[in-house]
């Protein structure tokens, strides 16, 4: 990969180990994003000299870091290097309340585990903007490698206290020790490791954590808190009898959930409950924020709790944007990632999440399942899913959703095209409120197709003739 390839999607440049994710690679990187740091605080003299660099559990990715870490000292940055892997929302975190200049993630996230990736988090702890992450691509073109590698300089850190002392200010958990449940967690051989039982140890409460242990190939599988990926969480919960499983993905920035039969909650229904929550139990208001690809659901409730409703392009850094600039209550995306107005940072935080979804599900009294199910006869059922289709790359998926957009079909599945949304991506919307939406990964060489309905079996059907859509045109152009 040249450096003219190296491209910042939806959050950082991710990319193979030793293919595109190279020392070379990462060295110019680095020397970019070190310049537009420089640049920052010539700018704005009210931000520390200080930058914060971690890592996740992936294959060199202590190596990686340290290289960061010696190029950003090298160009006159104070750099502050975690001695372990940590939680990307650590990072984000200590970027804030240090006031640093920002903060570097060697992390590819949810990524398959031959995939690294480089996150910068700007001074507000949120992950770079677009605007930002241009201006580093633009600064990539004017450089060549360098070999200055001395660590000396570099300041090496414990895991952040100031995060745990949040948390435990934030969420009661002194509450939460004295349910006589048993919950499980899963850290998918993540940086979540065993934060969130230790949260949570010490009273009545059992929580037990499985997959906490490194792991760079996490299992064969990809890190990410859907299914199938928590197979092994939802069958600890049904052994257990427990009353909810928890999950974090790779970098612990996104959470996933089971309910107490092991049925799968989907990030929308997470995001229904802890608005459920924030409403209804603590009295909060604001703006929800919803991307292209959120549910129904989510804004038929915010609508009738009388909330402003953002909706933006997939990727939770346009979420993140409107924290900053608004009164936002709560904002979610389809993958996994929420945040709302009782965290500190504008950011995804899967621990933090885990926390606040527990404390939501035992406020109101109610199993997981019957809590969800009193938001449907409250607000209307709507059920979603979403399936990855590998694509040789992602040119050939953007051809197809543009494709989709300029000629889309009258009908599928008998349901009747009543309006064609291009946001991101492009999503046909039926006449009964469900919706297919057609979108290229920002990250990775796949074509994302969504769905959501009013019942299941209508879900699965409308998926799998997304995939037949895309198949017969594919071989048409062949």
């Amino acid at each position: 990969m040249s450096k003219d390839e190296i491209k910042f999607g939806t959050d950082g440049w991710r990319g193979v180990i030793a293919r595109d994710f190279t020392f070379e690679n990462i060295n110019l990187v680095s020397l970019a994003t070190a310049e537009q740091f420089l640049e920052d605080l010539k700018l704005n003299k009210n931000l520390k000299n200080l930058v914060f660099v971690g890592y996740d559990r992936r294959f060199l990715g202590k190596e990686f870091a340290e290289r960061v870490s010696s190029i950003l000292s090298h160009k006159g940055l104070n750099v502050s290097l975690y001695n372990q892997d940590v939680p990307t929302p650590m990072v984000s975190f200590d970027v804030k309340k240090n006031n640093a200049i920002g903060g570097i993630v060697i992390t590819a996230s949810h990524n398959p585990p031959e995939f690294s990736g480089f996150k910068i988090k700007q001074s507000s702890g949120c992950s770079a903007q677009k605007e930002y992450t241009d201006k580093i691509e633009k600064r990539l073109a004017d450089l060549s490698s360098t070999s200055l590698y001395d660590k000396s300089e570099i300041s090496i850190i414990n895991p952040s206290c100031d995060y745990s002392d949040f948390i435990k200010k934030t969420i009661d958990l002194e509450k939460l020790k004295t349910i006589s449940e048993t919950v499980i967690i899963d850290s998918m051989y993540g940086t979540g490791g065993n934060y969130v039982e230790k949260f949570l140890s010490g009273g009545k409460l059992n929580p037990s954590t499985i997959r906490a242990n490194i792991d760079v190939t996490f299992g064969g599988i990809n890190p990410e808190p859907m299914m199938p990926q928590l197979l092994p969480l939802t069958q600890e919960v049904v052994k257990n009898k427990a009353l909810i499983g928890l999950a974090t993905d790779g970098d612990a920035d996104r959470v996933g959930a089971v309910d107490e039969n092991g049925e799968y909650i989907n990030t929308h229904k997470i995001l229904a409950i802890l608005l459920h929550y924030l409403v209804e139990k603590k009295n909060l208001s604001g703006g929800v924020v919803v991307t292209f690809s959120q549910s129904v659901l989510v804004k038929t409730m915010a609508k009738k709790y009388g909330l402003k409703i953002y909706e933006v392009p997939i990727g939770f850094k346009h979420i993140a944007d409107l924290m900053i600039k608004e009164d936002i209550l709560i904002g979610g995306e389809e993958a996994n990632g929420i945040g709302c107005k009782l965290h500190y940072i504008p950011e995804r935080d899967g621990i933090f999440n885990s926390l606040l979804l527990l404390e939501a599900v035992n406020s109101f009294g109610l199993k997981p399942s019957k809590l969800i199910e009193k938001l449907h006869n409250e607000f209307g059922a709507f059920y979603y899913d979403r399936v990855d289709v590998h694509i040789p790359s992602s040119q050939v998926g953007k051809e197809f959703v543009e494709h989709i957009k300029r000629n889309p079909p009258k009908d599928i599945d008998g349901k009747k095209v009543k309006d064609v949304q291009t946001l991101d991506g492009t999503k046909l919307v039926f006449e009964d409120e469900s919706w297919l939406l057609f979108r290229a990964s920002g990250t990775e060489p796949l074509l994302r197709i969504y769905s959501e309905c009013r019942n299941k079996k209508d879900v699965e059907s409308m998926l799998k003739s997304g995939e037949s859509l895309f198949q017969s045109l594919s071989k048409a152009h062949c």
